[in-house]
């Protein structure tokens, strides 16, 4: 039931579900799969999916040009929810602790 309602979310955009999925279908030896959910995630910006993909490039499952692209999908995904008012909100954050 829980892997319907992840598949649900990760089909809604969100990157921790793919994230999870992905992390589900490594661990079920489906490699293929899992990469596929890491690097949809860290195309949509999600930290965590762009290690993971560090790890399988690492171990050879993720060809050079697919994390190349992957990383810059990242790093423009980043980018587009930077903003001011979030910087500022940030460091407003930072001064109460």
């Amino acid at each position: 039931m829980e892997l319907f309602l992840l598949e649900e979310a990760a089909i809604g955009g969100h990157p921790d579900a793919r994230y999870n999925i992905g992390l589900y279908e490594a661990l079920n030896g489906r490699t293929d799969r899992a990469v596929k959910h890491f690097i949809i995630g860290a195309n949509l910006g999600h930290d965590e999916s762009l290690i993971e993909l560090k790890e399988c490039y690492a171990n050879g499952d993720v060809s050079k040009d697919d994390f190349a692209a992957a990383l810059r999908s990242h790093q423009a995904a980043v980018d587009a929810t930077k903003s001011s008012q979030r910087e500022e909100a940030a460091k407003a954050e930072a001064i109460e602790f």
